[in-house]
């Protein structure tokens, strides 16, 4: 193993693990810390659930996973966050960051979630979403995690005590030497610039021998080659049978995503209400799965952000989550029983709750989907699985998404 890849998400631990496979690695996801050593691979990607847990508990599993990917051997550790930084002041991308520094006594940190393929940008220290800024681009109705401030200097200085440095695009054009010989300046974790795919390839060059880094799936473009490795062709041969797509997401991209789905497939919405009241269970829901003569039918809680809010007044933000989310696992579980062979699951939180039911524990990567979501085959077993990071995709994804997974296109 070369790269091991700490994931705060699962979204996230899939979007890297394509970068990291189409630029040759044979990679691995990981559902988890592993109890037991490794299989042959060249990249790991452990997925945690730790975005939005306590401070305490983010570093503790951090540190865990970080443990056994250097006892497999890997050289290198990247810090997997979301390409819009999604955090609070407490963190979890600050305190996790610096205590994994300082297990693998690092002194200056990369920290760059740009992925340009995606419209994310970073530049002169800010986030951009396409051409809004961060706090201008629906981040900042998250539910979970509001996104306000677009200069990603502030957020990351309100979560760490480390110094919080810049590495401007003048410096990332003028090449990998220059980016490396800024990184020497001082302690710090490095804000660095990136408006394209170059500038990326060009701080991969530049973290050649460095031992952490932090980003989105850019990060990786240009961390292969210093391992030699170069792309190769896909081997993905698709799953057929029954589908289904799962949202919890309440981005604007899944929204669109879902009122273009419903035209031609049958949907069921599972409301924060019927949830918290049983109006609607994962028995229910997996019987109108089963009922529907579409190959693919859509159960969806993805709700506009103002009745988000008003779910989480009425019961409580922590409340509504657990429950949705405790719903879509169970929802997950019962229809690989019945014979699901292919999901799509939209949103971190949901597929969070989609792997753990389904007790996915090794995921194959397979062919792009689209960009940041490949095609996961699940332990080897009759199941493809994709996941959606809520703001990816275009409209047609869920359609495009389920005959790929099908190995149809």
């Amino acid at each position: 193993m070369k790269i091991g890849v700490v994931a705060d998400d699962f979204t996230g631990a899939s979007d890297i693990a394509l970068t990291l496979a189409e630029a040759g690695m044979k990679t691995l996801l990981l559902a988890g810390i592993p109890d037991e050593a490794s299989p042959d691979c060249d990249a790991a990607v452990i997925s945690l659930k730790s975005r939005t847990v306590p401070v305490a508990e983010a570093v503790e599993q951090s540190l865990k996973a970080c443990g056994w990917l250097t006892a497999q051997g890997a050289e290198q550790i990247i810090f997997k966050v979301c390409s819009t930084f999604d955090s609070t002041d407490k963190g979890n991308i600050g305190p996790v960051l610096e205590a994994l520094a300082e297990r693998l006594d690092e002194t200056s940190v990369i920290v760059c979630p740009a992925f340009p393929e995606n419209g994310r940008s970073v530049y002169q220290g800010h986030l951009f979403v396409a051409d809004r800024l961060l706090s201008e681009s629906g981040m900042q109705n998250h539910p979970l995690t509001p996104m306000t401030d677009p200069d990603l200097r502030r957020v990351l200085a309100r979560q760490t005590g480390w110094p919080v440095a810049h590495v401007p695009f003048r410096t990332v054009s003028m090449g990998p030497a220059a980016v490396a010989a800024a990184l020497e300046a001082q302690k710090a974790m490095f804000i660095v610039d990136a408006i394209q795919d170059d500038d990326l390839y060009t701080i991969g060059t530049a973290a050649k021998g460095r031992k952490l880094l932090c980003g989105g799936s850019g990060i990786a473009l240009g961390l292969p080659a210093n391992f030699g490795f170069r792309p190769g062709p896909s081997t993905w041969t698709g799953v057929p049978g029954r589908g289904v797509v799962l949202s919890g997401s309440c981005s604007l991209a899944t929204r669109a995503q879902i009122s273009s789905y419903t035209q031609s497939a049958p949907s069921l919405e599972l409301t924060a209400d019927d949830i918290m009241n049983g109006t609607h269970t994962a028995e229910s829901a997996a019987d109108w799965v089963m009922a529907q003569t579409h190959d693919a039918p859509l159960v969806y809680s993805s709700a506009e952000p103002e009745t988000v809010k008003a779910a989480q007044d009425r019961y409580g933000q922590s409340v509504v989550a657990e429950r949705i989310e405790g719903l879509f696992h169970d929802l997950a579980a019962q229809l690989v029983r019945r014979g699901v062979t292919r999901i799509v699951s939209a949103g971190g939180e949901t597929s969070g709750a989609v792997v753990k039911g389904i007790e996915a524990r090794t995921l194959g990567v397979g062919v792009r989907l689209a960009a940041g979501v490949p095609a996961l085959r699940v332990d080897d077993r009759a199941l493809a699985i994709a996941l959606k990071s809520g703001n990816f995709g275009d409209e047609d994804f869920f359609a495009t998404a389920m005959a790929r997974l099908a190995g149809d296109q």
